[in-house]
């Protein structure tokens, strides 16, 4: 409860402060009018296109009322069907999520990279760490499918290739989750990929599984084998934790009698590079002709429209 009072306070807060730093442009901007100072009027408007941004950030937040929005969030992107295509699809994702991380000033830690076996990257998990990370990035939870002509195809095809992406909410200790040490199967191995030199040298790697469900989960990030376990089981709660809720919702969906599109097989946004240029969400009709820009990680438009059209 104290927690999500803060929350609301900053929003507050942020709110009152920008209608302040408004008024404060318009007396500017008058001054600038009655002594027809042009440098000024410059100055205003460079405020105002910070101030919009600045607004917009805070109606994104206000939007953020899940009970797990304010989490760090753990982002997984997966190669569908596709080999070497597939994989470098995957490795397009990464790099557009690590833009779009550092540009929100977010850190995103690699906890767990599978390279592809010619090119690109067979699978990757991100920690990203920052103020609603989670209520951000679950505007991402689905199919990302990218259609463009294939580097690797030398007739030059075009092919079409598919990714999916997980998120889960990293969960804090008010989540308990009963976990039993003996329905757990450990295991150790040699990291590989992009996780720095010394992560070959020894069996730091730390890969867990949960029998009872046969969830999976595998860390190797961290130089030490105990922090590596420790981060593995973090990942395992957030999974047990999400099954438990998904299994809750389709119980209480039967006794209402509904049925809901599952949200984790559903294709929501295509990346045409090839015969046009265009990217479209296919839950809120958001479409965005700049492929560059979105690949190099300007997601809020999608992001902001998912937040307005989610029920």
């Amino acid at each position: 409860m104290q927690k999500q009072l803060g929350q609301l306070q900053d929003i507050v807060i942020s709110w009152e402060r920008n209608y302040q730093h408004i008024e404060e442009a318009e007396l500017l901007f008058e001054m600038a009018v009655e002594e027809d100072d042009a440098h000024t009027r410059q100055e205003v408007e460079a405020s105002l296109e910070r101030l919009g941004r600045e607004v917009d950030t805070v109606e994104l937040e206000c939007m953020f009322d899940g009970e797990h929005d304010s989490c760090n969030a753990l982002l997984t992107v997966h190669a569908g069907a596709g080999g070497t295509e597939a994989q470098d699809w995957v490795d397009m994702l990464l790099r557009m999520y690590l833009r779009w991380a550092e540009l929100h000033d977010f850190s995103a830690d690699m906890l767990d990279y599978l390279p592809g076996d010619e090119a690109g990257v067979k699978s990757v998990t991100l920690l990203i760490k920052g103020k609603n990370a989670y209520g951000y990035t679950r505007a991402e939870v689905g199919i990302h499918r990218l259609v463009r002509i294939s580097p690797f195809d030398a007739s030059g095809r075009r092919h079409t290739s598919f990714a999916s992406v997980m998120v889960l909410p990293e969960l804090d200790d008010t989540i308990e989750i009963d976990i039993n040490e003996k329905e757990l199967r450990i295991d150790t191995y040699r990291a590989s990929g992009a996780g720095g030199q010394h992560v070959n040298k020894t069996d730091s790697a730390i890969r867990i599984t949960h029998l009872p469900t046969g969830i999976v989960v595998q860390c190797q990030n961290e130089r030490s084998q105990h922090r590596n376990k420790d981060m593995a089981m973090k990942m395992l709660t957030s999974k047990l934790y999400d099954k438990q809720q998904k299994e809750n919702r389709q119980a209480q969906d039967s006794l209402h009698g509904e049925k809901k599109e599952i949200a984790w097989g559903s294709q929501i946004r295509s990346y045409v590079l090839q015969p046009y240029r265009l990217i479209k969400d296919h839950r809120t009709g958001v479409e965005a002709g700049n492929v560059e820009a979105v690949l190099d990680g300007r997601l809020d438009p999608f992001i902001k429209a998912f937040l307005l059209w989610q029920p």
